[in-house]
């Protein structure tokens, strides 16, 4: 073999590594984009799952909170009923307030976005580093 070949072999090798340098690098952005989206749906669905749950919750108990209303007024219409009335606005707006603070505080709560991939990608930072 001669210094030509030497070095024809060696250009070779080196772009062929090179080459599958970049095939690991696509292949690790893909894998870390298909776990990006796979997060981005999950955090949809559980988004959309708390928007049902939450509306059918208050419908119902802002049904069942309006038949009982009625139900005291009618049943002590003839001696107290500004006083039940009264009464019960107030408690349904008390209610609606722990309601909101309760609702503001699990929704800073939810899931961290992109919490895998984040970590994925601190882990290809610490094997690429010496």
């Amino acid at each position: 073999m001669t210094e030509t070949d030497a070095g024809i072999a060696h250009a070779t090798g080196l772009f062929a590594s090179l080459r599958n340098f970049a095939a690991t690098l696509s292949g690790v952005a893909q894998t870390r984009l298909e776990l990006l989206a796979n997060e981005v749906e999950e955090e949809k669905l559980r988004f959309a799952q708390l928007l049902l749950f939450g509306s059918i919750a208050l419908f119902c108990l802002a049904m069942g909170s309006v038949f009982l209303a009625i139900f005291i007024t009618v049943l002590l219409w003839d001696s107290h009923r500004l006083l039940v009335l009264g009464g019960l606005a107030g408690l349904f707006f008390s209610l609606g307030g722990v309601g909101v603070v309760m609702f503001r505080a699990r929704a800073s709560v939810g899931g961290r976005l992109f919490a895998a991939s984040l970590a994925e990608l601190g882990k290809d930072r610490q094997q690429l580093l010496p």
